[in-house]
Parts: C-alpha cells; structure tokens; sequence
C-alpha cells in the first residue's frame, strides 16, 4: 500500500471532521474493495490521536447484522478505536453541532478485567477476561456525505465511530444471557428499534471472540481495561437536536442521551 495514499485519505477524512462538512466517499480514492488499505488510513486516525493527547480505551465492533453485511456485499464485521473523548456520561447531553450525521443504536459493552493475547480465544478465555457487562449506546456517526459508504469507506472512517454512552451498573455475566437479551430503543417515548443477542453474530460473546481473534491476530491485542462496544441489537435510528433516545436490554438495565438543541448549556 502506498503511505502517500494512506496519508491523503486520513486528511480527507479529518477535513471532514473539522469543518462539520461530510467528504466525498474514499473508497474512490483506494483501490476496489481494498480493506486492508482501509484499515491503514484507520491505523493513521488513531495514530494522530494519540499524538494530539486523546486516549484509547477500547473498541467496537460494526457490521454484526446480516442484513447490514448484505448492504455493503460483505461477509465479516468490521471494528474501529474508542477514545476516552468519545464517552458521554448520562445526563450530559451531546451538543449541538458535535457530530455530522448521528444515529443511535444499542449495544452490550464488556469491560475487560485481563488481557486476551491468544489467536485462537474460546468463549471461556472470553468469559474469564470479561469484568462485567453494561447497556450502551453507540452514537455511530460518518463523514461520508449522506452515509454512502461501502466496507472500505467505514472502515476508513474508523467503522464510522461517534460517540457512546454507558449505563452505569455492571453485571456479571453469570447473571445474564447475552444471547438471549431483548432490547428496546425508544426515541422521544416511541420505540424505534427492537432486537435480541442473537441478532449480534448470533450473541455478542461470537462477536467478542471475533474481535478478540482479530486484533490477537494483527499484534495489538485486547487488554485489561478495554471497553468492547460488541455491535447494534437492532436497527439504527437517525438523530437531531432535541431528541431523547432511551435503551432498555433486558438483565442490563437502561441507558439514556439526550441531544442539545442550540444554546443548551452543560453539552458533552
């Protein structure tokens, strides 16, 4: 791969990002359906951040629907970074003109309480690394004009990552069945979105074990600490300013966040 090209589309992409103004996709940049390239201009993204002071606390993972998959004429999810600066505490609502093209979707997240360097990681490596699980939002955002984006553009774009939220009491997880949860998105009282565990991979422990696999695989292994955003239960719904979108994930509990309409004080 080429280091000029790498270079030219991380700038594209942080064009987009610092003046609110969606790009172009990037996939007309790279070479057809060239991820691994793709994953390159993604290596570079959290690279500038870590330089500029952000700091990593995890990853998520996207693309765990089947019918997403189909979309984009893929047959593997993909995943992205998160930065400590990406973390919205409830409460604070996220403010107006933060991100481009928001949409909200819910999550199970694990919090990892010890490394998993293995290539070839079983559901008990999994289980035994993962601290406790929590219901999350992830605030999933593009800088691609209109989300017209194909594998390569996402991945690029760092899995078009935003923002999440956290609830905030942890389970363990021989006290829920991730496979078996059913979860309920409502935006402004009304419910928009529905789903279970198995619509993530077929449970968001396969998608872990994915990830985990992956990034063991790559040299940058998952370590203890490491928030995991495991993959949407169900549909994305599209978001503005004003709106309240709370999750319910059955054995998790709920999750909220509110967007600021112009001029609200106290924004995330």
């Amino acid at each position: 791969m080429s280091p000029d090209l790498v270079t030219k589309v991380a700038d594209v992409l942080d064009e987009a990002t610092r003046t609110g103004i969606p790009c172009a996709p990037v996939r007309a940049l790279l070479p057809e359906g060239d991820i691994e390239t793709a994953y390159a201009v993604q290596r570079l993204h959290v690279e500038r951040g870590v330089a500029a002071g952000r700091r990593p606390v995890g990853r998520k993972i996207g693309l765990t629907s089947p019918a997403v998959q189909r979309q984009l004429g893929v047959g593997q999810p993909d995943f992205g970074a998160l930065f400590a600066d990406m973390a919205v505490a409830e409460g604070e609502p996220v403010a107006a003109g933060r991100l481009l093209q928001p949409k909200v979707e819910a999550e199970v997240a694990l919090v990892l309480a010890a490394d998993l360097p293995h290539r070839d990681p079983t559901v008990a490596d999994l289980l035994r690394a993962t601290a406790f699980a929590l219901p999350a939002l992830e605030i999933v955002d593009s800088r691609i004009a209109g989300w017209d984006i194909t594998i390569v553009d996402t991945v690029a774009d760092n899995a078009s990552s935003g923002l999440f939220v956290l609830g905030g009491t942890p389970v363990p997880l021989d006290r829920v069945d991730l496979r078996g949860v059913r979860m309920t998105l409502d935006k402004n009282g009304e419910t928009v979105s529905q789903g279970t565990g198995a619509d993530c991979l077929g449970s968001p422990l396969t998608a872990a074990r994915w990830l985990a696999a992956t990034l063991a695989g790559l040299g940058d292994p998952l370590r203890a600490g490491d928030i995991v955003l495991t993959g949407a239960l169900g549909p994305m719904a599209v978001a503005a300013a004003g709106d309240e979108f709370t999750a319910h994930i059955e054995g998790l509990g709920t999750v909220g966040v509110t967007f600021a309409t112009e001029g609200t004080e106290g924004a995330a």
